[in-house]
């Protein structure tokens, strides 16, 4: 799948110089410019969450999150998910490892559901290209969500 989509965006790319080359070469530099502009917030972002993760491992987050811990685990893995920045192909296997390490099932689908939906951290970058009111309702409606989800798996296990 990862394949085709980059052949139609090519293709769309090659259509698109044959139609106008300078307005393809000018989407194109404006493009490399913002990907630059990201590339240094992401950087940054991924940096603070790799001195964070270095600093407290699944172990310390699992006796954090523990079956017993409660009300208190929830809110603190809605927290740390919050403000945390993972690619959902490694967050998925640490919720499985939390999980493993004794984490109760509500505490870690707090944190996996606010680590997926809440951007605290990228909350800048949402601020710049969204505007400051949507990219604050949309976290609130994410960690809305994430109580609800919360709600569901802590009443059906």
């Amino acid at each position: 799948m990862n394949g085709s989509l980059y052949i139609i965006a090519f293709g769309l790319l090659l259509l698109s110089f044959i139609k106008d080359r300078k307005k393809t070469y000018k989407a194109l530099k404006k493009a490399y410019k913002s990907f630059i502009k990201n590339l240094k917030m992401l950087m940054g972002m991924m940096i603070l969450m790799g001195v964070i993760f270095s600093i407290i491992n699944a172990d310390l987050i699992g006796q954090l999150f523990g079956k017993e811990s409660g009300l208190l685990g929830i809110l603190l893995g809605l927290g740390i998910g919050s403000v945390s920045f993972i690619p959902s192909f490694i967050a998925f296997p640490l919720g499985a490892t939390l999980i493993e390490n004794g984490a109760g099932y509500p505490q870690v689908a707090g944190f996996i559901s606010s680590l997926m939906g809440v951007g605290i951290v990228s909350l800048p970058m949402e601020i710049e290209y969204f505007g400051k009111k949507a990219a604050i309702l949309r976290n609130i409606f994410a960690v809305i969500a994430s109580i609800l989800f919360i709600a569901v798996v802590g009443g059906l296990l």
